[in-house]
């Protein structure tokens, strides 16, 4: 049997040599459980971070010049369409010209930007473009919707620039071309650009087809890029249009038929003398076939003014005339 000093010894041993297992063993353990240092960058690893660095001041730089270039196209179509405004509400040729040519040059030619048949289609399956992405065609949209609510077909008359060309070419072409329909076929021809409106929604909604427009519009002039079969069209209208004054606009232009059927909700309409039920002065006067009598047909009328400036003339209108007269006669009585 082992004396008690010995067992002393060896729990005093066995203590030693688990201390001495466990100083080896735990530094070990925790130098396992240390992640290893990384190896250093290589250049290659340098040039690949220094190239996603130059990647994000790109975008960032791509991004500001997106949002500056967007606020300049915002700032000058506010421009077009504030200077439209002006002219509608001073009631002048030269100013309406003025508008006309600022038209075709920046939403014609340079922006290519006119409201469409397509825009009609893009609402119908609501495929409208990103508001971040077409501030100034929502600006567009929005004035055109806006503006007709409130006077009429004014983006017809004012901002469309096929319509500008259009309107421009009559005041150049002489007269003596000229071929006014008659009453009753002008009365019938109307009609169809909703024919054209509604075959042309109905033939989107059946196809999914939005290239249809390019041979129901002629907008795309603007681009200067057509096929044959397009400028051959394109040439047909205008010579016709040299005959009959705004041609497309008054029979086939599908966007005039929406705006014309929305201008049935027109807040400040023409005003109107009871004189106007027997006069035909400015039936006679109005370029766009948009007077019957004492009536205003707000669905053709795109707010050209031109009767307006009649109606306010003191020496052509018969209000004015009769008023005058009556004025003198009781002056020479009295």
């Amino acid at each position: 049997m082992t004396s008690t000093p010995s067992r002393l010894v060896l729990a005093v041993g066995a203590v030693l040599l688990l201390c001495l297992v466990a100083g080896v063993a735990v530094p070990v353990a925790v130098q396992a459980q240390q992640p290893e240092t990384p190896p250093p960058l290589s250049l290659d690893d340098l040039a690949a971070l220094d190239a996603l660095i130059d990647e994000d001041e790109d975008t960032d730089n791509a991004v500001a010049q997106f949002d500056s270039g967007a606020v300049v196209d915002v700032a000058v179509l506010s421009a077009v369409l504030a200077f439209a405004l002006i002219s509608f509400k001073k009631r002048s040729e030269p100013l309406k010209m003025v508008s006309w040519v600022l038209s075709i040059g920046y939403l014609g030619f340079y922006k290519a930007s006119l409201v469409s048949v397509v825009d009609i289609f893009g609402a119908l399956r609501a495929s409208l473009p990103a508001f971040q992405d077409g501030q100034a065609y929502y600006l567009l949209i929005a004035f055109t919707l806006a503006s007709t609510v409130l006077w009429g077909r004014l983006y017809c008359g004012r901002i469309c620039a096929f319509g500008a060309v259009t309107q421009l070419m009559d005041r150049i072409i002489p007269s003596r071309f000229r071929v006014d329909p008659p009453a009753w076929l002008d009365q019938r021809l109307v009609y169809l650009k909703y024919i054209m409106l509604g075959s042309a929604v109905l033939y989107f909604l059946a196809s999914g087809d939005t290239l249809v427009y390019r041979y129901i519009e002629p907008f795309w002039m603007f681009t200067l890029n057509g096929s044959t079969l397009m400028w051959t069209l394109l040439t047909v209208l205008l010579l016709a249009t040299v005959f009959v004054r705004n041609l497309y606009c008054r029979y086939l232009c599908s966007v005039g038929a929406g705006l014309g059927l929305l201008s049935n909700l027109t807040v400040f309409k023409i005003k109107r003398w009871g004189e106007c039920s027997t006069c035909k002065l400015c039936e006679k006067t109005c370029e766009w076939g948009a007077i019957d009598g004492p009536k205003i047909l707000v669905s053709e009328c795109v707010r050209c003014d031109d009767c307006e400036r009649l109606y306010a003339d003191e020496d052509k209108c018969p209000h004015w005339l009769i008023k005058k007269h009556v004025v003198a006669r009781a002056a020479k009585v009295g």
